[in-house]
């Protein structure tokens, strides 16, 4: 059988989207931020009068976050928690990759079958419906990330008003991680593999019996035989 383009171009990016998002989903660098921390001892003091400092690397993901001493193999992880976990844009940026995900799996796997490179001709309802599915995907993706984009800088912080400001630790400039990115691209291939899915639903044009008859004798008369 002869696939059509729309339908290896589906079948190629569907899968690598849901890998990237997947990926985006399960590692903690959707946000990232440094800060300076002083380290003042007496002894340091009465030396040298010098104040060292350690530079903090913070990350955040979906439900994981991380903490490390830059130029050390201090590292420590732990699920997400606090102000941060129970933010209303976290979790709805929660809900949305996993409702991705799973529409993803699902639509790829009704593209696949309605492929059915084993046969002569594909189920191209049925491809095109799990491309459907692949497009709902990817803008269910690309909303849950442009949510948290939108919102990083403010997603855990508690507000002045409910007079909680902690200054046990320092400030952190956060900007966006390496997951984000990931997922970005991940969900704009999952909907141009879906789109790509949903050229199935377009069928292809067949030859009525006078045509067919026509081309018939055409094929006749071009090589000669009567």
């Amino acid at each position: 059988m002869h696939t059509p383009a729309s339908m290896v171009m589906g079948i190629v990016f569907a899968p690598l989207g849901l890998v990237l998002v997947f990926t985006a989903a399960i590692t903690p660098q959707w946000r990232e931020g440094q800060a300076r921390l002083g380290m003042t001892g007496p002894g340091s003091l009465l030396r040298s009068g010098s104040v060292d400092t350690l530079l903090l690397l913070r990350s955040d993901g979906l439900w994981e976050s991380c903490l490390q001493v830059e130029h050390s193999e201090l590292k420590q992880c732990w699920p997400i928690a606090g102000p941060y976990q129970r933010d209303p844009r976290v979790r709805l940026a929660q809900g949305l990759v996993l409702t991705s995900l799973f529409l993803c799996g699902t639509g790829i796997v009704l593209a696949c079958i309605g492929v059915r490179c084993w046969t002569d001709l594909p189920l191209r309802g049925v491809a095109a419906t799990g491309g459907l599915l692949v497009v709902m995907a990817g803008l269910l993706s690309l909303t849950a990330l442009g949510v948290y984009t939108h919102n990083l800088r403010r997603l855990g912080m508690v507000s002045p008003s409910q007079g909680t400001n902690n200054h046990k630790f320092p400030h952190l400039s956060l900007r966006p991680a390496g997951s984000l990115y990931f997922g970005w691209l991940g969900s704009c291939l999952q909907v141009l593999g879906g789109g790509a899915l949903l050229f199935s639903f377009k069928q292809p044009r067949c030859l009525t019996l006078n045509e067919l008859n026509e081309s018939i004798k055409n094929e006749i008369n071009n090589t000669g035989y009567i």
